[in-house]
């Protein structure tokens, strides 16, 4: 084995190190979306009537896929704060998962040279 394949197997192994230690770090995982909605009330007296800058809210929903189908949640103003690092999180984790998935086929070309 020529110096190159080492280097190419021991970069590899280290960054699956530092992605499996990236990974480990997360702690709130949720994959969706969060939406802030304002919403207007339905009475005719009411300042949301008249004035799209006074209406009711924020309020935030979570939208995500649940055995297989789009639902929706109203979560609350701290609920909505863990659902926005959480998902950021999924996102990361993602992008993680995808850099360890290139490391991998790195090392295992890098061991197991194919043959012509």
């Amino acid at each position: 084995m020529s110096h190159r394949p080492k280097t190419i197997i021991k970069q590899a192994r280290e960054r699956i190190a530092r992605i499996r230690d990236a990974l480990s770090a997360i702690d709130y995982l949720c994959s969706g979306t969060l939406l802030e909605r304002t919403k207007v009330c339905g009475k005719p007296g009411c300042r949301c009537a008249k004035d799209p800058s006074a209406r009711h809210g924020p309020y935030f929903e979570w939208g995500h896929m649940k055995g297989g189908k789009l639902v929706h949640r109203t979560v609350s103003p701290e609920q909505a704060a863990i659902l926005q690092l959480a998902i950021a999180n999924h996102r990361k984790a993602k992008k993680l998962m995808q850099a360890w998935e290139e490391a991998t086929e790195r090392l295992f070309d890098a061991e197991a040279p194919r043959k012509p």
